[in-house]
């Protein structure tokens, strides 16, 4: 998906062994091709293996060659900050196991680590030891990077942090903004401790297309200078930024035109339409019939309202492309194209017609309710699909009833995505002001109305209101919740109990209910596993929590019972005094 042009750069890098016998310096650099160049970016990234550890060359090897192949090979929807923190973890608990089977040897797995992933316009650093990432911005020549040593005389430092040395492993991580022009220099300790930064600041400000040769004179200059270590590094020259003008973006998007409304009976593509099944301002969906293979599938549609606008669009192109990248038997299946499209649209199974909607309305009626163990049953499958979209660093957002679908076997699959958010696509820079498609008010967290960011606690607090509302058939805090627009309001209204509308749900269900609903994000629940866990296991703090005396769990209807049985005792005196 090319929503925002191509990167470019300039780049040169060299390594030597130096006076060593062995170089255990390794460097790499990636300029992917095709759709990874907008999704993943570009890769530079440089190691400096410790010699006295033995095993030094193989440590930075591993480091280098592993990071350049994983880092590819993670979601797209992932963000570039938990792509690269991953595959150092990884890599780190790796190294440290190689080390501790050659204990008795001594052959550490120990080695430098310094990268910089160059996507959209955003410069994103990864850093631990002794190696460094400089910038040349104009005359500014900035070290992005701080050593990780200690120094013990003028003459002699150590590693205080690097890769393989601890099975916990801190990673500086920061990130940049990208201008045009921008240079990028790495390096190791045998270059930059015995050439001057003036020097490095004017190699990098030499002919772009010299940068191999100006790398290589880099290496002999700082051995001339007397360097005994091994001597590495790398330049990257930001020549164009994917900064594509809103006209360019625009034709990309809306290479297919907007199918005009469909009638039962009129055929697309090989798809004949049966019935319009849903039609809102923003879509339509149809239940279509493929005439090849006569399966029935669901035909999602833009809305002609929205044909000459490209965030509108950009949003209905990423709800086919997130569907394709999630892979869960509870999250309904994008069907791909296997012919060519005339129109924009894109295909879905076809999982049935009744909604988890039409389930509560059918299950808390006035004289009854829903079966505490069946609602149980079926949220802890909407949450394995929600955690599906979790470990792709995704999102949902608009998680309510009338987005959850039940197969004739009573199985939930979640549908729309059209108001996911993806950390991996949300750092592509777009010319447009992206569209927002948020949730439903009555079934979205607090922290949408009040403008602060949302990460998976606001699932998991849409996830808990759905479940509240299928074993109570209410919102856990009534009519209020939706009327409120600020901090304030939202401080103002009070969880009520499930138990007052529902006397099978157990004490401590509703207990883990009202954590994973509180107002407050740090007080729910920090994971899906966590609020499953708890609303199918006792929880003695939550039990505590709501047995405490009826006056304080609810004032009013206390005061209310007391006002009705002195009542009832004045009528009774009164009636026997007559």
């Amino acid at each position: 998906m090319h929503l925002s042009g191509l990167l470019a750069v300039s780049l040169g890098q060299a390594t030597d062994a130096g006076v060593k016998e062995a170089n255990e310096d390794s460097l790499g650099i990636r300029v992917p091709e095709g759709e990874l160049l907008t999704t993943k970016g570009i890769v530079a990234v440089i190691a400096d293996g410790v010699s006295s550890a033995e095993a030094g060359k193989e440590a930075s090897e591993t480091c280098v060659s592993n990071f350049l192949s994983d880092y590819y090979s993670t979601p797209d929807s992932w963000s570039v900050k938990k792509s690269a923190q991953q595959i150092l973890t990884s890599l780190n608990r790796w190294l440290y196991s190689q080390s501790q089977q050659f204990v008795e040897t001594r052959r550490g797995f120990i080695s430098t680590f310094s990268s910089i992933v160059i996507k959209s316009q955003q410069a994103h650093i990864f850093h631990i030891g002794d190696s460094r990432i400089y910038r040349l911005r104009g005359s500014n020549w900035e070290q992005l990077t701080r050593d990780h040593c200690a120094q013990v005389t003028a003459e002699q430092a150590y590693l205080t942090r690097a890769m393989g040395m601890d099975v916990m492993i801190d990673i500086d991580y920061r990130s940049v903004d990208v201008e045009q022009g921008d240079i990028f220099f790495l390096s190791t300790d045998g270059i930059h401790d015995f050439v001057s930064e003036l020097v490095l600041k004017q190699a990098c400000e030499s002919n772009p297309e010299q940068y191999e040769q100006t790398c290589q004179q880099l290496t002999k200059t700082a051995l001339e200078n007397g360097s005994e270590d091994n001597l590495s590094c790398q330049i990257v020259r930001i020549d164009a930024l994917p900064s594509a003008q809103s006209d360019d973006v625009y034709r990309k998007l809306s290479d297919l035109p907007f199918p005009p409304f469909l009638s039962p009976g009129l055929i697309i593509d090989g798809y004949k339409i049966i019935e319009e099944i849903h039609a809102s301002n923003r879509s339509q969906l149809y239940l279509v019939q493929d005439r090849e293979s006569d399966q029935q599938l669901v035909m999602k549609t833009p809305s002609v309202n929205f044909e000459d606008d490209p965030a509108y669009i950009e949003r209905f192109i990423m709800e086919a492309w997130v569907g394709q990248r999630i892979d869960s038997p509870h999250v309904v299946n994008v069907v791909g194209a296997d012919r060519p499209k005339k129109f924009l649209y894109y295909l879905t199974e076809f999982v049935g017609r009744e909604s988890l909607g039409d389930w509560v309305a059918k299950n808390n009626k006035a004289d009854t309710k829903a079966d505490v163990k069946e609602v149980v049953r079926i949220i802890e499958q909407v949450a394995k699909g929600l955690r599906a979209f979790h470990r792709k660093e995704t999102l949902h957002q608009d998680l309510k009833p009338e987005n959850i679908m039940l197969t004739k076997e009573g199985v939930p699959k979640i549908i729309d995505f059209g108001s996911c958010y993806v950390a991996g696509i949300h750092e592509i820079a777009a010319p447009f002001e992206r569209d927002i498609a948020l949730g439903t008010v009555h079934y979205s967290a607090p922290e949408y109305k009040v403008g602060k960011k949302a990460g998976i606690q606001a699932d998991i607090f849409s996830l808990a209101a759905i479940t509240y509302e299928m074993l109570s058939g209410k919102h856990p805090y009534g009519d209020k919740y939706e009327r409120c627009q600020n901090t304030q309001d939202f401080s103002r209204i009070e969880y009520r109990s499930s138990l007052e509308f529902n006397p099978m749900v157990p004490v401590w269900m509703d207990g883990a209910l009202k954590k994973a609903l509180s107002i407050t994000t740090d007080l729910r629940h920090m994971d899906l596993s966590e609020f499953i866990y708890d609303i199918n296991n006792p929880n003695a703090s939550f039990s505590s929590e709501i047995r405490q005396p009826w006056i304080e769990r609810n004032p009013v209807r206390f005061w209310q019972s007391v006002s009705g049985v002195l009542f009832l005792t004045c009528l009774v005196l009164l009636t026997k005094l007559v």
